[in-house]
């Protein structure tokens, strides 16, 4: 296994931890686009819900605005320089209850359809952390919310974009994974740890 990649977290405030490589490897039931160590941070409120359930939440898709974390600050989890950008895909409703069966049956089809069907809005970052070359990707962003563009210059904890629900995603948060490289399509997958720890799944992170 390569060293792992140590980065910063890159929100502040409170968000847990799902899918994490704690638990499994790959993280998230694939290898593919550099998918083995990936981490999902959910954004949650004070009582640890990233929504309260309602009756309606478990028989039909909720709006993602109606999520406390959707529109929180994503931040950069180390200094680089960005690679790529997309703000265009739109925020879909969120999944939970019966309607998230239906989604997840779709899943082989947005596999197929590539990679911007999973990543929807993201920025790719490329970072010298550890003292070799690496891309930090960040996905799930909020349509027209990324702030950066292409070759611009980033430090760690600035404000990038906003925590959405574009590409595969159930409901409002943010994916990240790292890789070796440029081309995530066939990269080597670089596990990460944050300040030195890797979060482990189900954990609660609150940031000030």
């Amino acid at each position: 296994m390569p060293q792992p990649l140590d980065l910063e977290y890159p929100f502040t405030g409170r968000w847990l931890v799902r899918n994490s490589p704690a638990s499994r490897v790959p993280s998230h039931g694939t290898g593919s686009f550099g998918l083995s160590y990936a981490i999902d941070f959910v954004p949650v409120d004070r009582a640890c819900r990233s929504a309260p359930y309602t009756f309606s939440s478990l028989l039909r898709p909720e709006p993602a605005s109606g999520f406390p974390g959707f529109g929180r600050p994503v931040t950069s989890p180390a200094d680089g320089m960005v690679l790529g950008v997309q703000a265009t895909e739109p925020d879909h409703p969120a999944y939970r209850g019966l309607p998230s069966v239906g989604y997840a049956l779709g899943q082989r089809q947005r596999m197929d359809r590539g990679w911007l069907a999973l990543a929807g809005n993201h920025v790719l970052l490329e970072t010298r952390a550890g003292g070799r070359n690496a891309m930090i990707v960040l996905c799930h962003l909020q349509q027209g919310s990324v702030l950066v563009r292409p070759g611009q210059q980033v430090h760690t904890g600035q404000v990038i974009a906003r925590c959405g629900n574009s590409g595969n995603s159930t409901e409002p948060h943010l994916h990240l994974h790292a890789v070796q490289g440029r081309d995530f399509l066939h990269a080597t997958a670089l596990p990460i740890t944050f300040a030195g720890t890797l979060p482990r799944n189900g954990e609660l992170v609150d940031l000030p």
